[in-house]
Parts: C-alpha cells; sequence; structure tokens
C-alpha cells in the first residue's frame, strides 16, 4: 500500500512558531486577545505588567508584543523606548493611545490588528476611547495631532489594511510632555544603552548595575547587594522591587544592626501576647508584613548566627513560626539582602552561615564606592541641588566649589555627598550660588586633597 504523505502548507507551519506577548494589567483583554490569536494559530504569552513583559521577553523572544495603553508598574513612554532598542527585531504594537507608533510593521501585524479590532467591536470597555465623533471632524483631528486610538482611527478612515493613518494623528516622538521627556532623557544614553532612572549616572559601572537590576527584577531570585556604606544599596533594592511583579505589594525594609539582638528575633517572625516580658499585645513580624511582596535585609552580615539559623529555615521552606507561638504561617516574600561587608570572606571566617549566604546571594549586584565613578559626579551634583529645590530655593554651584568637591575622597559616599551639599546650601543663606567657601566636609581634608587645592 502507498506511504500516505501529508502535506504541511508552510504558512501553516510559519504560524505555529510565532509567539505574541500580551501585556497589559486587564485580565479580561489578556484573554480575549488570546483567544483570539491562538485561534489565529499564534503561540501567546501573557504579562501583567512591563518588569513582567521584559523577563518574559529575556527568556524567550517574541515575534511581536502587544502592549495595552498603561502599565501598573512603568511608565509607558520609556517602556516602550528601552524596549525597542534593547529588541529591535520585536514588532512592537500599542493597544491605546498614550504612545507612538514607531516600530516598523511585521509581516503578521494585520493578524493581530485585526484580532484587536474584534475585540474593540465587542467590548468597548476594555478601551480607552475617545468620544464618538464624526467622520467630519477627521481632518481637524488630524491638524491637532490628537491621540485617538489607532484602531479606531485606521476603522473610522476606512484604511484597515493599513495603519499609517493612526500613526499620523498619533503625537510625534519629540512632542511628548516635558515630564516624560525628562524622565526619558535622565534614563536613556547615547547608544541605546539605559539605566533606571533612581541610579544617578552615566559611567559603565552604573550602567552594569541598571541591566543587572532589569535582568532579575521580573523574577523571585533572591539577591545579595554588596556596597560600602551610602553606596545607594537600599535605592537598588527599591528599584528591583518596583520593577517586579511584586510591585503592587509591601516592600518593607529591616536594619538588621540597628536592632538590639534580644529583639531582632521578634521584629522579624512576629510574636505572640505574653511571649516575653513586656509583650503585652500580639505582633505581626516584618517577614509576615512583606506576604505577597519583598523583604529588604539590610546589613545582614550583623545578624546574629542563632538568628541566621532560623532565618535559613524560613527561606528554605517559607513557613515562619511567630515567638512564643507553635503554628506554622506559610508566607511568600522575596528576599533582598544588603551588606557593606565580605560576606564570602565571613564564610569562610565562621562569622556568617555558608549555607544561608549562598541562598541568599544566588544573584549578586555591587554598588561602587563613589571614587570608582567620578565622572558620574557633576550629575549627582545636579540631583540633589534639584531635590533641595523642592523645600529651599534653588540654588547653582560655582567651578570652584565643584572643583573642592572633585578633590575629596569621599569615605561617606554618595550620601556623604548629599550631606555635605545640603550643608553648603544651609550655610550659603540667601546666596543663590554655592561657593567654595561653602563646601564644608566636616573633617580636614588629607594633605594630598590641601596641597591639590592650591596648585589649582
Amino acid at each position: 500500500m502507498a506511504a500516505t504523505t501529508t502535506l504541511i502548507s508552510p504558512s501553516s507551519s510559519r504560524s505555529r512558531s510565532r509567539t505574541a506577548l500580551i501585556t497589559s494589567a486587564d485580565g479580561s483583554f489578556r484573554q480575549q486577545l488570546n483567544t483570539m490569536l491562538t485561534g489565529l494559530r499564534w503561540h501567546v504569552r501573557e504579562a501583567q505588567g512591563g518588569a513582567e513583559a521584559w523577563g518574559e521577553a529575556m527568556d524567550r523572544l517574541p515575534q511581536a508584543i502587544i502592549v495595552d495603553s498603561w502599565l501598573p508598574d512603568l511608565d509607558i513612554t520609556e517602556f516602550l523606548r528601552e524596549f525597542r532598542a534593547t529588541f529591535p527585531d520585536v514588532d512592537v504594537i500599542t493597544a491605546g493611545s498614550a504612545t507612538p507608533l514607531e516600530s516598523a510593521p511585521g509581516p503578521h501585524r494585520q493578524e493581530i490588528l485585526y484580532a484587536l479590532r474584534r475585540i474593540q467591536e465587542t467590548d468597548t470597555a476594555a478601551w480607552n476611547t475617545a468620544p464618538d465623533l464624526g467622520d467630519h471632524e477627521l481632518p481637524k483631528l488630524r491638524n491637532q495631532r490628537t491621540t485617538l486610538p489607532p484602531l479606531e482611527l485606521a476603522q473610522r478612515t476606512g484604511e484597515d489594511e493599513d495603519i499609517q493613518a493612526a500613526a499620523e494623528a498619533l503625537p510625534a516622538q519629540g512632542s511628548c510632555t516635558s515630564t516624560i521627556a525628562d524622565s526619558v532623557r535622565n534614563s536613556t544614553i547615547a547608544g541605546g544603552t539605559s539605566r533606571i532612572s533612581e541610579l544617578i549616572g552615566n559611567s559603565q559601572c552604573m550602567l552594569d548595575i541598571s541591566r543587572r537590576i532589569r535582568l532579575v527584577a521580573p523574577r523571585s531570585t533572591p539577591v545579595l547587594i554588596e556596597g560600602p556604606t551610602g553606596s545607594g544599596k537600599e535605592l537598588v533594592a527599591e528599584a528591583l522591587h518596583k520593577l517586579s511583579t511584586r510591585s503592587r505589594k509591601p516592600f518593607v525594609a529591616i536594619n538588621c544592626a540597628a536592632i538590639p539582638e534580644a529583639l531582632l528575633e521578634a521584629e522579624l517572625f512576629g510574636h505572640t501576647r505574653g511571649a516575653f516580658t513586656g509583650a503585652v499585645h500580639g505582633r505581626v513580624g516584618r517577614i509576615e508584613a512583606a506576604n505577597g511582596g519583598t523583604l529588604f535585609l539590610d546589613e545582614i552580615g550583623e545578624m546574629p548566627l542563632p538568628l541566621q539559623a532560623k532565618l535559613l529555615r524560613f527561606v528554605e521552606s517559607g513557613e515562619l513560626q511567630r515567638v512564643g507561638d507553635n503554628e506554622l504561617l506559610k508566607v511568600d516574600v522575596r528576599i533582598i539582602a544588603a551588606t557593606h561587608q565580605a560576606l564570602a570572606h565571613h564564610t569562610q571566617l565562621g562569622k556568617f552561615r555558608a549555607d544561608l549566604y549562598y541562598r541568599l546571594a544566588v544573584f549578586l549586584i555591587r554598588t561602587p564606592p563613589l571614587a570608582e565613578h567620578m565622572k558620574d559626579l557633576p550629575l549627582l551634583v545636579d540631583h540633589f541641588i534639584e531635590q533641595m529645590g523642592r523645600t529651599m530655593p534653588i540654588k547653582s554651584i560655582n567651578g570652584a566649589a565643584m572643583e573642592k568637591l572633585k578633590l575629596h575622597s569621599w569615605p561617606g559616599n554618595v550620601r556623604e555627598l548629599e550631606h555635605v551639599l545640603e550643608r553648603a546650601a544651609i550655610l550659603a543663606g540667601d546666596e543663590p550660588i554655592l561657593t567654595a567657601e561653602d563646601i564644608d566636609f566636616g573633617i580636614s581634608m588629607n594633605p594630598v586633597e590641601s596641597e591639590q587645592l592650591v596648585t589649582r
């Protein structure tokens, strides 16, 4: 009997391998679009926010991403711009009115637009549509460069096969508001390399920190942040939380060095009434308070060894036991720890549990001392002066004062710089310009610094 040959059309074969990533906080919208695209033989993945979408794209690059007009965790304009720069081969389709369509249409865009239009026709509540306007209003809208949803404009102008008219009706790339423009300018540098806006500095070490944060933020991987005091470890922890899928849940921080050893266990795990002298009421611990979110353990190296064993048990099992209670509680938290110490060396000395270290240091981020990225000093100075301008008359800084700052060794790092500038602003009084005389480090400059300042 002759063998039967099954023919598979090239288009059918290609369609099975196509992947679309739907990014929206609206579960109903994601479900409807998923059903539509699956029927068109797309493989569909979903993300509830920008951070999760970024992680999905890093894991496996999609052919297309459909982004809703609002993201719960990231600025939509900044996200799209950085996404296009990082993933230029992905066809980016915006399903709302907030952003321009900048990317070149991909070969399968019409199928996605068809699916979006069908959803819009059947469920208008899922769209941020503008008020209904007659066809005679469209020329006026084009002249005013308003922002109707691209699909609605394409439908009204009869251009079902081409969304160019919709793109023309959206704002030009440079026409965004000054707030958004400043945000993008502060977080995007030449060459498409982007940094997180909270981390001030364009030096390579700062860009590398931003890159590592973006890579690990969407996951639940434990992160250990190592760096000297005042180098911005808590800022890194907050950025990890902000860019994670847990961003709407609590971010709970505790400084393990600031709480007496006798109270630290109860502070972390909570306690019942009467568990110890003075415990007149039961209390929820920091770990339980962070349920669903992020727990930031600052100065983890100062945690006593007996308490390290209890923390290890929680990290391994996800269960905690309040002080004075026999009941086990299941808690879901993402742990981020920070230290100014070399914990790997401390494990060799027996000062820190090796098993806990390897549990916490699954992903390591190092924050550099200010002395290692002094090229960022002018940016940091501008940033802190701008911040102070929110509570006092804004000031500027002259060249001599800046030179004095450059000569300092900055043992206290970025935090010391912030305090020095605040002190200078107070010493300057009503004067609008900070001078070298206003720069007071609170300590004497070392001989090398003094000699350099004199020679200049």
